[in-house]
């Protein structure tokens, strides 16, 4: 079996293919801050909150990721992240779907600093959360 490796991630937000212009994008998992827990979420060790963190080229011209959190902030948007690159989920290459709220980053999101390399770009750091646990898609 091939573990991941890290040229070939394909994410999709709201059905457009963004794997030009982002450089960073996973899925976290942590204890979710939560004032209510269910005996099931205890029974469970406790609620989960899962988000989708990405680091992408900042771009504010027609459909570009970036124009994209800073129109729909706040909306629900499907994703799909595909950790081997391919078109059609399979068991030993599955996809994970699933929805997240669209959020403006906590920092940096017009500028940066100065680089002399000519492929640099400015980039911004988003953290969404989404609503569910990512479903694990193979077939």
């Amino acid at each position: 079996m091939a573990s991941l490796g890290t040229r070939t991630l394909v994410i999709t937000i709201g059905g457009t293919d963004y794997t030009a212009s982002v450089s960073k994008a996973v899925i976290t998992s942590g204890e979710a801050d939560a004032d209510f827990v269910t005996f099931t979420n205890a029974a469970a060790g406790g609620a989960r909150e899962y988000r989708l963190e990405f680091t992408a080229a900042q771009d504010p011209v027609g459909a570009s990721l970036w124009n994209t959190v800073f129109t729909a902030a706040g909306t629900s948007v499907a994703c799909v992240l595909k950790p081997y690159g391919n078109t059609t989920a399979s068991p030993t290459q599955p996809h994970f779907t699933f929805n997240a709220v669209v959020a403006e980053p906590d920092g940096d999101f017009v500028g940066g600093e100065a680089n002399s390399s000519e492929s640099a770009r400015m980039t911004f750091d988003c953290s969404w959360i989404l609503d569910a646990k990512p479903v694990k898609v193979v077939a």
